[in-house]
């Protein structure tokens, strides 16, 4: 019997009818798998924002918040005052916070990890975001953000991002890779109007045709070059990391499943790492997740992004390892099954 047959005898023996926990079952048949245990554990569950800005948002083409709320979030973050400060803190999840790109000189004491590639990234609607160069050291500091968090002894991972504009070049990723049209996958971001929601696709549509994202030759490093952010090729490094030292990753919403379809272009192992915390209210986000086959753990309409959604549902995660370790079995309990 494999570990897969394994843990599924262990958890249909618990003294409950077959199924009855619904995708908690499933949930600990993945951290089982993840972690090659019948007795998976949650340790030290942490969430990492990486923020950074992107060049297109400056001119305000596809946002209606200017780009400086990037840096003012950041040190909303430090401060504890926003929503990834108030669930990490309920639930006791570390929380890191990492300048990958922002476009603003923060003070060397502030207590963030200070990796800034560049002051944000280039205009992808003029050329192209950034260099070969700017990419493979931003892939390599979020691969490296993950191992230092790894060998505090973490086990659970998951990756939030702030940066005005980001939801454009993750509309982008995933109509690359989906080919669904870029209306599919466009959505308001922030906020935008309606007016502003048409010049966002249009603007969009112009840096699809300029760099050719139909063509499937496009590598995904090419592709981070062309279009992405530097906070996204973060966190593809930080997805690569986690899934090489067999982490389990709560993956979150609109823009970190972006940056992990980038991921998987590279390993297309990385999903058997991945729990998908919920689906997005982001335009574009449930097609995302249906071209991944992913099924999302919660359903509540949040497109907030910071990793969120990824806080959230890691109580759940915890319940369902919970559940595994410490759940009666029917034979332990004395209780008849039904055969």
């Amino acid at each position: 019997m494999n570990l897969r047959e394994q843990l599924q005898e262990k958890i249909d023996g618990k003294t409950k009818p077959v199924g009855a926990l619904g995708i908690l079952e499933k949930i600990a048949l993945k951290a089982g798998m993840v972690q090659n245990s019948l007795s998976p554990e949650i340790h030290k569950p942490h969430i990492i924002v990486f923020a950074g800005d992107h060049g297109i948002a400056a001119k305000g083409k596809v946002n209606p918040y200017p780009q400086a709320v990037t840096a003012q979030m950041v040190l909303n973050f430090v401060k504890g005052g926003a929503a990834i400060n108030v669930f990490t803190k309920q639930y006791g999840i570390g929380l890191t916070v990492v300048d990958a790109g922002v476009n603003y000189d923060f003070d060397a004491s502030l207590p963030i990890i200070h990796a800034k590639i560049n002051k944000g990234t280039q205009d992808y609607s003029e050329g192209q975001a950034m260099s070969e160069e700017e990419m493979q050291q931003a892939i390599e500091k979020g691969k490296e953000i993950v191992e230092e968090i790894f060998n505090d002894g973490c086990n659970t991972i998951g990756f939030g991002e702030m940066g005005i504009g980001n939801t454009s070049s993750a509309a982008l990723i995933m109509h690359h890779y989906t080919r669904l049209p870029l209306e599919d996958c466009v959505g308001r971001g922030t906020g935008a109007n309606d007016e502003q929601l048409k010049i966002k696709i249009e603007t969009l549509n112009h840096a699809a045709t300029l760099h050719k994202l139909t063509e499937s030759s496009i590598s995904s490093t090419d592709l981070l070059i062309r279009i992405g952010g530097f906070e996204m090729a973060m966190m593809t490094g930080a997805f690569l990391k986690a899934s090489e030292l067999n982490m389990i990753i709560v993956v979150d919403g609109f823009i970190a499943s972006a940056a992990l379809m980038i991921a998987q272009d590279m390993d297309n192992k990385i999903l058997d790492s991945c729990l998908f915390a919920h689906c997005s209210d982001e335009q574009g986000h449930r097609k995302m997740l249906e071209h991944l086959e992913a099924e999302p753990l919660l359903q509540l309409g949040m497109r907030l992004g910071e990793g969120t959604g990824a806080a959230l549902a890691i109580p759940v995660l915890q319940g369902a390892v919970n559940f595994l370790n410490n759940m009666a079995s029917f034979e332990s309990a004395g209780v008849a099954n039904k055969s």
